[in-house]
């Protein structure tokens, strides 16, 4: 029977079941990995497509290590392959980075039948995301974004008052004048528990003076 964890090829069994049993470890701890991601998220809206990029990339990348080998002709065919492939795809957050590449480099140990260090490394990197989302420490990068437009400085004060009853965390990001001369606000914000969007967009829609107003998770917004 197969070991645990071999680290190299068990050549008494044929090639198909070392092949199997490698790809069944890199989707497990892939698995592991984008589960604790998944746990540790802290947004309002968790991107699913890339719980299954964090899967299927280590899978892939499993399968890339392991057509490459020990080859130097095959890898520089791999490097060039790559190459030709274009990832547009934004990544604001550093944390999912870490976890992608996390997924990736696990995939990467399991190619090369690093059975040992990928197992205690995925698992390892999975605890002190743990560790880190339950200290003081935790990650907070997932705010929403409020605009709003106002004619008159002085009415500011009003307005904050209403977000701090429903946000716990307030940061102002950016203070434009647009076209009108009217002030425009940028903040970051973050809702407190049993609060929504819908109750913050009314409350401040009571606000004299409020124009333009948008609460969004995007901070791509062009200002007016």
């Amino acid at each position: 029977m197969l070991e645990l964890f071999p680290d190299q090829p068990v050549y008494e069994y044929p090639q198909l079941i070392n092949i199997t049993y490698s790809f069944l470890w890199a989707f497990l701890l892939a698995s592991v990995i984008a589960i604790t991601h998944k746990l540790t998220f802290t947004g309002d809206y968790y991107p699913k497509n890339f719980f299954q990029s964090l899967v299927l990339g280590s899978v892939v990348t499993t399968l890339v290590m392991m057509a490459i080998g020990d080859s130097l002709a095959r890898g520089l065919g791999v490097f060039g392959a790559m190459a030709i492939i274009r990832f547009r795809t934004r990544i604001d957050d550093p944390r999912d980075v870490l976890f992608l590449f996390a997924a990736l480099s696990t995939g990467l140990a399991i190619g090369v039948y690093g059975f040992t260090i990928s197992f205690v490394g995925a698992l390892l990197f999975c605890l002190v995301a743990v560790l880190l989302h339950a200290s003081p420490f935790r990650s907070y990068a997932h705010h929403s974004h409020l605009y709003f437009t106002l004619a008159k400085g002085d009415r500011l004060d009003s307005v904050l008052k209403v977000v701090s009853l429903h946000c716990t965390e307030v940061r102002v990001i950016t203070l434009l004048v647009n076209k009108e001369n009217a002030l425009r606000y940028h903040y970051a914000i973050s809702l407190r528990k049993h609060h929504t969007k819908e109750q913050l967009m009314e409350a401040l829609s009571g606000v004299e003076g409020v124009r333009q107003l948008k609460i969004s998770s995007n901070q791509a917004e062009q200002p007016l």
